[in-house]
């Protein structure tokens, strides 16, 4: 799926829409959502009366007070419009991507399938759970649900952008279907799954939309101190004004509701929902819907990422990798019996060896005859076995040690002294050992490599560095296990592990405090999904999977629990970044406008007025305009994020607060002196 992000950062159509949003948000019922920008709205309201009604409280000794007063009142408006372009932006942004994914919600005729065998056309939104309906090549899928015969490719490109169809059918990981997608050839039978309204497509485009987004458990403990902090200032001011009178000093009302716009945190308050916003959509940009806006928080959390094995540190598919005969063996008999074995071997395995031994050079002049008169021997778990029986009577075996030996050993064949070391020299390096046989009599062993993805291990080092602990589960022996453990680089693994082994790993991780990460993508995951902090679902994987977790990629790449991670952190990061300076900035602002209120009557004071701004008049007006200003500078880093690089929590600690402390302190004092030196000759020339 193609995201608005991935064409432009902000397109035309949202800049327009957010403007227009900017100026709707101004409703007090909406802003009062956001405390701390809501102070600033009744300041504005405040100073808007006394601009029109200078003589309100009599402030006879500021003859410039309706002007003043109302420049005041422009900036005030000017900072709560930014704050709500902010918000606009980033929910423009996620309501752009609604938009693609509504295209796709067509009213869609179902043919579904009567107990009689008869068919019956309904609309999809009739459709009730537990309807099975046949939809052919050319259909789309009316709704989301499981099939229950037939198999098809199916075009999924609406939902997760990927242009090559994926195959579906009845049982395993690969009969969950979406609803809106097409088939493009085939057939299939699918039992519903959802009602209408409640499709994974519909909870994708609820989950998408920012005004719909629950605040975060963090943003809800910041928000409360940015409120705190907020009454604390107001208190100061409150308290300041009756110090005024008392020292005589004559301070306009508007210049002490300017000092609490500037000392309360108005920069993170107008961001802190753009912050939100944007961190669920840049999940959304890696084709990854977070089912919650703290499944993304919980991400930058994460201490512990526990993975499957097969599909996610490996590709999945091993590879034969040598032909190993034993002693008193020629290794082209093991390279024949091998290619003969495997000619009619759907399996990955099968086509690999299939391709080693024609890379070899085996002759392949009688392939089509030796298909046409030969018998397929089916691989099952019972036997462990698979081959095949010529038209001359011969059997070629290929299989497990364990079974090929118990075979030859019916047979009353002598094994091969070599062959235990050579399947244990296989077993130790990680890879599985495939025996072949002819009549029973023990040839080799083929070397089938669970091959590794590339780039794994540097990605695993990564994330070491950000303090996070790599678990790998898998079904294989201990031996193997270790092997790709080692190859892989992750810091520790589970052999032989069951469904029940992963929840009780998850549960003991939590048990020391950690936030575990999980992906998985069959039924028998759902438990352990649902009980990790973070639970990723393959889009191709059963509903239950998809139920049980609360993020699902849409592209079904498992290793993707690696960027959602980075994306969690980077969100934190962001978040803490951004106000670590809208705090810092408040020190610079102190400076300016404190020594410009109280100089005049209180000589001493210019001691502070380090900045030597003009007069009180431009100080207060150029720290009111550097602090609106700030506002849309910040917002491409709200909206992409701080620029993220692993490392450790003190190393992070002390970059933010270098980086974002330090110049919080010292881009205001650069600001607001340059907006001194440019709106002094103006406010000289308006009497000001």
């Amino acid at each position: 799926m193609e995201t608005v992000s991935k064409k432009s950062f902000i397109t035309s159509e949202i800049m327009k829409s957010s403007i227009t949003a900017a100026f709707k948000k101004l409703n007090p019922v909406y802003m009062v959502k956001n405390p701390v920008m809501f102070v600033v709205e009744i300041g504005f309201i405040f100073v808007l009366v006394l601009t029109i009604f200078p003589a309100l409280l009599e402030d006879s000794s500021v003859q410039y007070a309706r002007l003043y007063n109302a420049l005041v009142a422009a900036i005030l408006f000017i900072t709560i419009l930014f704050a709500n372009f902010a918000e606009a932006i980033a929910e423009g942004r996620g309501k752009a991507q609604v938009q693609t994914l509504k295209k796709t919600k067509t009213s869609t005729d179902a043919r579904v399938v009567m107990a009689d065998g008869t068919h019956l056309m309904k609309q999809a939104e009739d459709l009730k759970k537990g309807d099975v309906v046949l939809v052919k090549t050319g259909e789309i899928i009316p709704n989301d649900g499981e099939v229950v015969d037939g198999i098809a490719t199916v075009d999924e490109s609406a939902i997760t952008g990927e242009s090559a169809p994926v195959v579906k059918e009845r049982g395993g990981d690969f009969s969950s279907v979406t609803g809106g997608t097409t088939i493009t050839s085939d057939w299939l039978k699918v039992e519903i799954t959802s009602l209408p309204g409640e499709s994974f497509l519909d909870k994708m485009i609820a989950l998408i939309e920012g005004a719909k987004r629950k605040k975060t458990p963090n943003e809800i403990a910041l928000n409360t101190l940015l409120v705190s902090l907020t009454i604390i200032f107001l208190l100061v001011v409150v308290t300041l004004y009756p110090m005024t009178i008392y020292l005589d000093v004559d301070i306009p009302i508007s210049t002490l509701i300017a000092l609490v716009v500037c000392l309360i945190p108005t920069t993170i308050g107008g961001l802190l929902s753009a912050i939100g916003i944007a961190g669920m959509d840049r999940v959304t940009q890696f084709n990854v819907i977070a089912m919650s806006g703290k499944a993304v928080e919980a991400c930058g959390d994460v201490d512990t990422l526990i993975l499957d094995k097969t599909g996610t540190i490996t590709y999945g598919n091993r590879q034969a990798s040598e032909f190993l005969p034993v002693q008193g063996i020629d290794r082209k008999k093991l390279l024949r019996a091998a290619w003969l074995s495997s000619l009619k071997d759907d399996t990955p395995e099968g086509k690999s060896i299939l391709t080693l031994a024609t890379t070899l050079g085996i002759e392949k002049n009688d392939e089509k005859k030796l298909v046409e008169t030969s018998t397929h021997v089916v691989f099952t778990a019972q036997t462990r076995i698979s081959g095949m029986d010529l038209e001359n009577g011969q059997k070629i075996r290929k299989g497990a040690y364990d079974s090929m030996k118990k075979m030859s050993d019916a047979a009353n064949q002598v094994i091969p002294k070599d062959l235990e070391g050579i399947v244990q020299q296989v077993s130790s390096l990680g890879g599985t050992p495939l025996v072949v046989a002819i009549d029973e009599k023990i040839l080799g062993v083929i070397y089938l490599k669970d091959v590794v993805k590339s780039g794994l291990k540097e990605r695993f080092e990564l994330l070491r560095a950000m303090g996070i602990k790599t678990i790998m589960c898998t079904g294989d022996n201990p031996l193997t296990a270790a092997t790709i453990a080692k190859e892989a680089g992750v810091d520790s693994f589970v052999a032989e592990s069951k469904p029940e082994d992963k929840i009780n790993l998850i549960k003991e991780e939590q048990a020391l405090g950690k936030v575990v990460a999980m992906t998985g993508d069959g039924t028998n995951d759902a438990p352990a999904l649902a009980q990790a902090n973070v639970g990723l679902a393959m889009n191709s994987g059963t509903n239950a999977a998809k139920e049980a977790a609360n993020m699902v990629d849409l592209d079904s790449n498992p290793t993707k629990i690696i960027e959602v991670v980075e994306i969690g952190k980077q969100l934190l990061m962001t978040r803490g970044a951004l106000t670590t300076f809208s705090i810092a900035n408040d020190v610079a602002k102190y400076f300016a406008i404190l020594p410009a209120m109280l100089m005049v009557a209180i000589p001493e004071m210019d001691v502070l007025n380090i900045m030597h701004l003009n007069s009180p008049t431009s100080a207060i007006i150029s720290a009111l305009l550097f602090n609106a200003i700030i506002i849309p500078l910040l917002i491409p880093i709200a909206l992409k994020g701080v620029s993220y690089k692993p490392m450790s929590t003190e190393k992070l600690l002390t970059r933010n607060l270098l980086r974002y402390g330090l110049g919080g302190v010292i881009a205001p004092f650069v600001g607001i002196k340059l907006l001194d030196i440019l709106t002094s000759p103006i406010l000289t020339m308006m009497n000001l």
